[in-house]
């Protein structure tokens, strides 16, 4: 036996054509609301963010000079330069990314691969993310307190050890990420060859997600290039030409802080100019690593 129903015979509640004027109409006014509110918000942090880089790209272009990259750091009134600060940044960064990386890629590996729904596993996890999203200056603290106090003095090394700390749960977490992208077939197939599981990881697994990888190194390359704050605490700064890591190490950030604040319009000048070196360091690492992920995809 068979119903048929015509279209006034629908069972439910019989919809209003007026109410659904009403409701779609002010559904209209709520998303134009919406979106120009949306377009509003964008716009005005666009117009500031424009107004920093054409302040920063003027005064920085203004100051840059060939003297900015062949001179140390001088007494008001000299003809000085930064690169004291700019090769004690270099320094400080490099060996801070090549102690961190290897400890934050074995600390990924470890979390996806072995210790995904683990107890240990899990509060590895929650204290890398704290560390993460930590303050640089608790980091600087910290440094200060087991490197710089018990050994009597500031020094590149304790530099070192404070931008190692601040690339570790970067490198944790992408290392982390990229390795769980890897499908458990992939790792199955290698492991019913009879491949141990660290050559599946080494060579299968690293191999797979190694662009991702060092995207998460440039980042944090990135982050640490221009971390004032741990660096006041450790390394503090000279205004001399030295690479002696035992010793007070320049920097650029620190420089920057310590010139920007200056009544000398020459050293406020050349914090301009470390300040454009820095952005343009760090946009080129953004767009490198943005390049690399790409790739992946």
């Amino acid at each position: 036996m068979s119903i048929t129903l015509s279209a006034g015979a629908v069972p439910g509640p019989r919809k209003d054509p007026a109410v659904a004027l009403a409701l779609g109409r002010r559904r209209k006014r709520a998303d134009m609301i919406v979106r120009t509110l949306c377009v509003l918000a964008t716009l005005i942090g666009l117009v500031f963010l424009a107004s920093i880089l054409a302040t920063l790209f003027y005064r920085g272009f203004e100051a840059m000079s060939l003297r900015v990259f062949t001179h140390v750091t001088a007494p008001p009134g000299s003809e000085g330069g930064l690169l004291n600060a700019i090769v004690g940044s270099l320094i400080q960064a490099m060996l801070g990314t090549a102690i961190g990386t290897p400890i934050g890629m074995l600390v990924g590996t470890y979390l996806a691969e072995y210790a995904r729904e683990s107890r240990f596993g899990n509060m590895v996890r929650f204290v890398s993310d704290i560390l993460l999203s930590a303050p640089s200056i608790l980091v600087g603290l910290f440094v200060y307190q087991i490197l710089v106090l018990p050994f009597g003095g500031f020094s590149g090394w304790a530099g070192v050890a404070a931008l190692a700390i601040i690339v570790i749960p970067v490198v944790v977490r992408t290392t982390e990420d990229m390795l769980q992208l890897i499908p458990n077939t992939l790792r199955e197939a290698v492991i019913g060859l009879g491949s141990p599981k660290w050559k599946m990881i080494v060579f299968v697994c690293w191999k797979s997600a190694m662009s991702g990888i060092i995207t998460g190194i440039l980042l944090a390359v990135a982050r640490v290039a221009g971390e004032t704050a741990p660096l006041l605490f450790t390394s503090l700064g000279n205004n001399t030409w030295s690479t002696d890591l035992s010793k007070p190490m320049s920097s650029l950030p620190v420089t920057i802080y310590s010139f920007a604040g200056s009544p000398f319009e020459d050293w406020i000048a050349l914090a301009w100019a470390g300040a454009l070196l820095i952005t343009l360091s760090v946009l080129l690492l953004n767009i490198l690593a943005r390049s690399l992920l790409r790739t992946r995809k």
